[in-house]
């Protein structure tokens, strides 16, 4: 995204570009996440943020360009939640299952991710494969899962023979179904998902899952 100042307004005022931007990304977002790629429109976005989409252009190039973005940003927010996790203090049985609930939070707490990722996913993830930022950004969840593992293979606790992205897919499964496949679920089994009542159920399930795949005995079966 550019760093220059957006031209001024009739009434003089001149708008901060990396507050413009932020705001285009914000209701970029929610329209994107209610109407898909294709359905979303960037002159409503424009109507919206109270800017024009020839200023949107100007910013990011095109819808394409813009919905990367979004995803970009989307992504940057768990990514930070995973920096700032810090478990190095917990024995690994602990350490593992806050990074579980880590996740379940934030997957909890932005369903817009939940519907980006799902709308990406029904484009092949194109914009994430075309996307330099994304490339890069990798995930923190992964290094700490890795340092975590190695800990309990050491002192026993953990089977030796875990893969780190397979338990990063394993906790982020049950966690973005949970949000995204809500309604479904509810209208199938009766069952809400996210009922605030069964919350604390649902988020020491993960845990307890996690856990009992960690320290199963692989011999016996």
């Amino acid at each position: 995204m550019t760093s220059v100042e957006e031209p001024a307004r009739p009434n003089g005022r001149i708008r901060d570009a990396a507050r413009t931007q932020a705001e285009i990304l914000d209701v970029a977002t929610q329209e994107f996440a209610r109407a898909g790629f294709d359905g979303a429109r960037v002159d409503e976005i424009a109507a919206r943020t109270r800017t024009t989409k020839r200023m949107i252009y100007y910013y990011f190039g095109g819808k394409e360009q813009l919905f990367t973005a979004v995803l970009e940003r989307a992504y940057a927010v768990i990514r930070e939640a995973e920096q700032q996790l810090d478990v190095e203090h917990l024995d690994p049985v602990a350490a593992i299952r806050r990074l579980a609930e880590v996740t379940f939070d934030h997957h909890e707490q932005h369903p817009d991710f939940i519907r980006l990722v799902s709308i990406e996913n029904i484009h092949g993830a194109e914009h994430i494969a075309a996307s330099q930022k994304l490339g890069r950004i990798g995930s923190p969840a992964l290094d700490v899962i890795r340092r975590i593992l190695a800990s309990g293979q050491e002192s026993g606790l953990f089977t030796a023979d875990v893969d780190a992205v397979d338990l990063h897919a394993m906790i982020s499964s049950f966690c973005f179904f949970r949000v995204a496949n809500r309604h479904t679920f509810g209208a199938l089994f009766g069952r809400d998902l996210v009922d605030p009542a069964q919350r604390e159920h649902y988020r020491a399930m993960l845990g307890d899952m996690v856990i009992a795949y960690l320290t199963a005995d692989r011999a016996a079966g």
